[in-house]
């Protein structure tokens, strides 16, 4: 029988050594991609540059374009001050409490090229190491390859929760454009089972008349829990399958965003965009860490790797061009949709452009825009389906690559072996997804999805900047310009985004960071290879 450490003694100090050896244990990235071709965990390569590209214009477009948006853009109000609900900035400059968060107003379009900076900074970051290390996995395995195993741990749980909380939000806004489709035909379905159970800020129809008062009610979100649930059958089928079913979405979807932007352009009142930033610059920081998460997208490209054809070449691709495609869609919507309507009408909504075209529907010459509405509502449906199909298949991806390393439990890395896809995997991200999306609201879902999305972008230009230092003749299919900058820029940026968001998610943030800690502590690193006991 093994003899217990005494503390103090040799033992108990080599048990340290050997803990503390282990929490900074990096994965080889020849070790990496050599075990990714093993057959019974690799993964079907099917996906060339044009698909990769669909699938981030996919997650980015759908998710907060015609959700989101809404509340990025007229904020969230509650009945009294409290500081779990004042954006932190906004809290560690003033000492102050707010009644909740500050919409950017018309100034959304500036907090969107703020956004697409950042992110150029972060997805070049992305490129440099997808180019590098064609694993599935995305920032959890740039991590475990730079930073050690603790720190990918701490990456891989905080990716799991920004690829859930980002489903919750675009399922909950898929189901308030079910509701709009059925209205649009004069079909009135009971509102408890097409609306969130948890409503913080009540629930009122087009006319500002109170439909649920603040707070939790009885139903459940069946259209938000559906989706889910179909996608996740179309996933466990194949990533060929799934992207080309993307990629009809995809195109579907943009040319709904065309044509809202082309009808609204004849019904802006250049009135509605003064003041153009009613809450300042705490107002425009606030809009933009409220719509960040869902430029996710290049993050989604860089979890299919290990199903690209060429990914040194074809990553960088579909990472860049995801970023300008959506970047100026976004632009053009924000600017279309604050024009149309007052800025502080949308607030809540959770199908704010859909609801936009329905107003100016009854106003005088509006009457044509009834088929506009249906277009867009058929268009925004298909858009945000796509976002659930990839964030969903980048969560299962990240659930698979921790499996494999011993970090999840073995079942998660198991392949489908007819489908070759991380079937279990797939099923559980698709109840830990769909059951919350029927409960709670998008405002609620959408922050927690924000800090873990900005929190994964440091921790990826961190992981550059050591690769650089650490393996500087390492071949890179393709390098981030300005030698240091652009990831140090992406690092500060990030975290000037983070202070955003309100004090209450950066409170659920480490809630959640130390649970996963605990995980790993009593269950994780006794399996990991790196452990003593293996």
């Amino acid at each position: 029988m093994a003899r217990a450490a005494v503390p103090g003694s040799g033992s108990d100090e080599k048990a340290r050594t050997t803990l503390r050896n282990q929490l900074v244990s990096c994965k080889s990235i020849d070790k990496l991609i050599r075990e990714s071709e093993e057959p019974e965990h690799a993964l079907k390569k099917s996906l060339g540059p044009w698909s990769l590209t669909a699938l981030g214009i996919g997650a980015v477009i759908g998710s907060g374009i015609f959700t989101v948006i809404g509340t990025a853009m007229a904020g969230q109000k509650f009945d009294t001050p409290e500081i779990r609900n004042t954006p932190l900035v906004h809290f560690l400059l003033t000492h102050t409490a707010m009644a909740g968060r500050p919409g950017a107003g018309p100034a959304l379009a500036l907090s969107l090229v703020m956004v697409a900076i950042v992110c150029v900074f972060t997805g070049l970051c992305y490129a440099e190491l997808a180019s590098m290390i064609p694993i599935a996995g995305s920032a959890y395995t740039y991590t475990y390859a730079t930073l050690g195993e603790l720190v990918a741990w701490i990456i891989g749980w905080d990716l799991i929760l920004e690829y859930a909380f980002s489903n919750m939000s675009v399922s909950v806004g898929f189901a308030a454009h079910i509701e709009a489709l059925l209205e649009w035909f004069g079909i009135h379905f009971p509102l408890k089972w097409i609306s969130p159970a948890y409503l913080p800020t009540g629930l009122q129809d087009l006319a500002g008349k109170d439909l649920y008062a603040p707070g939790w009610h009885f139903g459940f979100n069946i259209p938000a829990f559906l989706v889910v649930m179909v996608l996740t059958v179309i996933l466990v089928r194949g990533i060929r399958e799934s992207a080309r079913t993307n990629n009809i979405l995809v195109l579907v979807k943009i040319v709904a965003i065309l044509a809202f932007i082309f009808a609204a352009a004849s019904f802006v009142k250049p009135v509605y965009w003064h003041p153009f930033m009613p809450n300042g610059w705490t107002g425009l920081l606030s809009g933009g860490s409220i719509i960040f998460f869902t430029y996710i997208g290049f993050d989604s490209v860089s979890t299919a790797a290990e199903e690209c054809k060429r990914p040194q070449r074809d990553l960088p691709f579909g990472i860049l061009a995801t970023l300008v495609a959506c970047t100026l869609l976004y632009g053009g919507v924000a600017i279309a949709l604050s024009g149309i309507v007052p800025w502080h009408s949308i607030m809540g909504d959770a199908a704010p452009v859909v609801n936009a075209l329905r107003r100016l529907s009854t106003a005088p010459g509006g009457s044509g825009l009834r088929w506009v509405e249906l277009i867009v509502l058929i268009g925004a449906m298909l858009g945000m389906i796509s976002s659930i199909l990839v964030f969903q298949l980048g969560q299962a991806r990240v659930w698979f690559a921790m499996s494999r390393d011993g970090l999840l439990p073995e079942v998660f890395s198991r392949i489908h072996a007819q489908f070759r896809t991380p079937a279990v995997a797939t099923w559980v991200a698709g109840f830990v997804v769909g059951i919350p999306a029927g409960l709670l609201d998008i405002g609620t879902v959408s922050n927690l999805s924000n800090i873990g999305t900005l929190f994964a972008f440091v921790l990826v230009s961190i992981a550059v900047l050591i690769l650089r230092h650490r393996e500087p003749e390492r071949h890179r299919a393709f390098r981030a310009p300005f030698g240091p900058v652009f990831p140090v820029l992406s690092i500060i940026f990030c975290i000037v985004l983070m202070m955003g968001l309100e004090v209450l998610t950066w409170t659920a943030f480490f809630i959640w960071l130390l649970t996963g800690l605990l995980i790993y502590f009593f269950y994780s690193r006794h399996r990991s290879e790196f452990s003593p006991a293996r």
